[in-house]
């Protein structure tokens, strides 16, 4: 069995988990997500925490409520803390602006950019070459950060492009003759 499974997700207060089936709802101050989970893996609430447990012995049962416990513990920080994201642009003229739901983009292009913001995700832009990204869903707020990044990425030579503000981007040494 997962040994990450065997660590129960502690519910915080103020957070609010509905069980029925194989289908888990979420509240919290920040938004409410639903998922459904695979029927091989069984959701039990115990006081205020959640267990995953495997509904069989199998191998995949295993496996997936590990993975069960994983997507449940997002969900519930999600809601009650929320999930963000940091883009940093390099290059020169490359500018970002937030205009509402949607990210105005100057990547060098001949055209801009606009980039419409998907419901849950809330993005702001402190300066012009920095892009935050907000909301509860960790996986839709790692896919449009995903998006955003594949318009531009970083090139090897001079480093310019779109990047996680946490990345590391090796320089390639250029061609001597």
């Amino acid at each position: 069995m997962s040994r990450v499974a065997k660590n129960p997700v502690v519910v915080p207060q103020g957070v609010e988990v509905v069980l029925s089936g194989n289908d888990v709802s979420v509240k919290g101050a920040l938004g409410a997500l639903q998922r459904s989970f695979p029927a091989s893996v069984a959701i039990v609430r115990e006081g205020d925490a959640l267990l995953c447990k495997a509904a069989d012995g199998s191998r995949e049962a295993g496996a997936m409520s590990g993975t069960a416990r994983a997507l449940l513990a997002n969900m519930v920080e999600g809601v009650s803390k929320g999930f963000e994201r940091k883009l940093t642009l390099v290059g020169v003229g490359y500018r970002a602006q937030a205009a509402g739901s949607t990210l105005n983009l100057t990547l060098g292009f001949s055209h801009p950019v606009a980039y419409q913001m998907p419901e849950g995700v809330v993005v702001t832009t402190p300066t012009q070459t920095e892009i935050v990204l907000k909301g509860a869903d960790k996986q839709k707020i790692g896919q449009v950060a995903a998006e955003i990044r594949a318009y531009r990425q970083p090139e090897p030579y001079k480093g310019k492009g779109v990047r996680y503000s946490d990345e590391v981007v090796t320089l390639k040494e250029t061609k001597k003759k």
